[in-house]
């Protein structure tokens, strides 16, 4: 069962935020929605302490062309490990809009 939350004083990151943590598989999901979309798969990364700053640091560049669901697998765990205390999300940008296609947090850091 799910614990109740109060959803008007929780702080809430991203498209997911009041959802339980997605599984592996659901993640999976999301990435291959995604890469089928055409979209171009990129991961931030910001500390719980500075969450309300405009523009998260990037990690490395937005992935232009990939087409493989492990590659952003292993950059997003990359991500991870490299700063265990950070959030880190994955953003899928739209082209043909020119916006953001879905963005949500992979990993929530603990600082």
């Amino acid at each position: 069962m799910y614990e109740m939350v109060d959803y008007q004083t929780a702080q809430t990151l991203e498209t997911f935020g009041f959802l339980p943590a997605l599984t592996q598989d659901e993640l999976d999901e999301q990435i291959a929605y995604i890469l089928s979309q055409g979209w171009t798969p990129s991961i931030e990364h910001e500390h719980p302490s500075n969450l309300m700053n405009d523009y998260w640091p990037m990690w490395k560049l937005p992935f232009f062309g990939e087409t493989s669901l492990e590659n952003v697998l292993r950059e997003l765990e990359a991500c991870h490990r490299a700063y265990p205390t950070h959030h880190v999300r994955l953003i899928g940008y739209d082209s043909y809009t020119q916006s953001q296609g879905l963005a949500f947090v992979v990993f929530e850091g603990r600082g």
